[in-house]
């Protein structure tokens, strides 16, 4: 046994956790009320499935939304497989957990974010940003606008050794 507790390793493996349990809710009943999640995934992990267009597109990162529109939601104990709609093109995705950089949730405001170099201001304003992106492409489709929140983050940064 080492000297020391690693609790930022054993936070990230809980929230991580709960992930998949949010996720296994969701392949069982559904997306609940206005709940919907933006993921953003480091496509550069070894075990991330996407399709070759989609890396080259997008060869560090990429944030997917999981909203109106998805199948074939599978959920295991090492990450998730989900057919996502990339302009009228379904394409399957697989991302391991381990690969979540950020997990957001608007709806209510929650939001977790996975050993990150950048400030939590970063962090709030790419969140603010990826909700008001959605919430245009909502408003062209629903002439509606949707009411704009900034998402609360749990942040592991204090847990960080130097």
């Amino acid at each position: 046994m080492t000297g020391t507790i690693d609790y930022g390793n054993l936070m990230h493996d809980a929230m991580r956790g709960l992930i998949q349990k949010v996720l296994e809710g969701v392949k069982e009943t559904g997306l609940p009320g206005e709940h919907h999640f933006f993921i953003t995934f480091d496509t550069r992990h070894p075990l991330v499935n996407i399709a070759t267009w989609l890396t080259e597109r997008y060869p560090d990162e990429m944030t997917v939304v999981m909203q109106h529109w998805y199948d074939n939601l599978e959920v295991t104990d090492e990450g998730f497989a989900i057919t996502l709609n990339f302009g009228d093109a379904p394409e399957p995705l697989y991302i391991p957990y381990d690969a979540i950089k950020t997990f957001v949730d608007p709806s209510v405001e929650f939001g977790l974010r996975f050993e990150t170099q950048e400030s939590d201001d970063d962090f709030e304003e790419e969140i603010a940003e990826l909700v008001a992106r959605v919430e245009s492409v909502d408003e062209a489709e629903d002439e509606e606008e949707a009411p704009k929140s900034d998402a609360e983050v749990v942040s592991l940064d204090s847990f960080r050794k130097p």
